[in-house]
């Protein structure tokens, strides 16, 4: 068995698809619109063939009060991009691109190199080696 793909509601989906297409290299099938469920998604892919999937209907909202506040269920995503040169430059491209920098880049204690920072929608994206 494997992972098909992770789904996220989002308030802003032209936003967040180009996020992930500017910042993650994701490749963002053709957009679906459920006129009658007033439901639009798009599918992203990214290049290992993992796939988010980006939902948005206008009376889904947000369960979270602040992005800096956890809650049980959804953590993050981790997106691997392969070196420790690759994490520090793609955050600090990030973060002057003016989205938040939340941790990092650091070594954790169980011996991972990482940092987090928001997406549009204030999900946590773990960017690791």
């Amino acid at each position: 068995m494997q992972l098909a793909h992770i789904g996220i509601w989002v308030n802003d989906l032209e936003r967040t698809r180009q996020f992930y297409e500017t910042y993650f290299g994701a490749r963002t099938g053709a957009k679906y619109v459920n006129v009658k469920k007033a439901f639009t998604s798009y599918f992203l892919t990214l290049n290992s063939g993992a796939q988010l999937e980006l939902m948005h209907r206008p009376d889904i909202t947000s369960c979270l009060t602040s992005a800096d506040t956890e809650s049980l269920g959804y953590a993050h995503l981790a997106i691997a991009v392969g070196s420790e040169a690759a994490v520090n430059a793609l955050t600090d491209r990030i973060a002057s691109d003016g989205y938040k920098v939340l941790d990092g880049p650091r070594h954790t204690g169980d011996g991972c190199y990482e940092s987090v920072i928001l997406d549009p929608e204030n999900n946590r994206v773990e960017i690791t080696v």
